[in-house]
């Protein structure tokens, strides 16, 4: 009898608790063929860092296809010129350089600089907030899942026997490079959910997941610019103006941090309260709406802050041009 209840846990387990990709298992995928699997896969993950690579952000790296992966498909076969369904097929996975890859999981040795200057705890109420000097990350894990572009937790079962301490060694992504290029145009695309960059001759540079707006506070429409920018910005909440925070009436400002609510870049545009941002949830942004403006990773965000300039303009379409 016990045997029979061990057999039905394991079938009534979430599919992410059931076959976690191994570093092995991910350093040795290969493509047989036909859509990414269900669930969580090793072979999901490879693709994921190919693209982000790529310079097509996949959000989140953790190994799970979903519709972050399944957008980021669609955007490279778009920019690839292949059909852009978002299916995984062989002629993506020669386009991504598959078979060529080299690593795609490498060693890092965890610093120093990595464990130090955490804070202890952040509480949702924005008035206590604001009584804070910094809103930072809260773990060692939580920081070094931003830097490698990965989900918390996949980091976190890559490397079961870490304690995330300074001297330990631990897998992480093999990402992509920041791109060093000029964006002269940057277009919000809604209903794709995705931030398009490009060159001045045409080229998509990059292309990010986003969280654009929501029912009670759409996103701006036409064309914009983009007005300034600022890295580790303070945020001002203003419930006369945007939305209301619990039970805050007041006006407030609220430290600079990757933990804020507008993560760790602001990229301010002309059309006023609006602009392109990072977040403290980048595994949330097919899930949550943002309050008006374009939410992106904060390494996404980091990334086009420094592809893009005052007076870029900014499109803001409904589907892909």
């Amino acid at each position: 009898m016990r045997i029979l209840y061990f057999i039905a846990a394991i079938l009534l387990a979430p599919a992410h608790l059931l076959a976690q990709p191994s570093p092995e298992a991910i350093s040795e995928a290969s493509y047989a063929g036909g859509p990414l699997p269900e669930g969580q896969s090793a072979i999901t993950v490879v693709v994921q860092i190919l693209l982000d690579r790529a310079a097509i952000s996949p959000g989140v790296i953790d190994g799970f296809r979903g519709p972050m992966s399944r957008s980021a498909i669609r955007a490279f076969e778009s920019r690839e010129g292949l059909e852009a369904d978002g299916i995984m097929d062989s002629d993506v996975w020669q386009a991504l350089n598959g078979n060529n890859r080299g690593q795609v999981l490498r060693s890092h040795r965890i610093t120093e600089e990595d464990t130090g200057g955490l804070t202890n705890e952040l509480p949702e109420d924005y008035a206590e907030l604001a009584e804070m000097d910094w809103l930072g990350y809260t773990s060692v894990a939580e920081r070094l899942a931003e830097d490698f572009h990965m989900d918390q937790e996949f980091l976190r079962s890559l490397n079961p026997e870490a304690a995330f301490e300074a001297g330990e060694t631990i897998f992480v992504a093999a990402t992509g490079d920041l791109i060093d290029k000029t964006v002269t145009r940057v277009e919000v695309r809604k209903d794709a959910g995705r931030v398009a960059a490009f060159a001045k001759d045409g080229t998509m540079v990059a292309n990010y997941p986003a969280t654009v707006g929501s029912a009670e506070l759409p996103s701006p429409s036409g064309t914009h610019e983009i007005a300034a920018i600022a890295i580790e910005p303070t945020y001002t909440y203003r419930p006369d103006e945007n939305f209301r925070q619990g039970d805050n009436d007041e006006k407030l400002v609220l430290p600079a941090g990757p933990n804020g609510p507008v993560g760790i870049v602001w990229i301010d545009l002309t059309a006023p309260t609006y602009g392109i941002h990072g977040t403290s949830d980048p595994d949330q942004l097919f899930q949550d709406q943002s309050h008006g403006c374009v939410r992106l990773t904060n390494w996404d965000a980091r990334e086009l802050a420094g592809m893009v300039d005052q007076g870029t303009p900014v499109d803001f379409v409904p589907e892909e041009t």
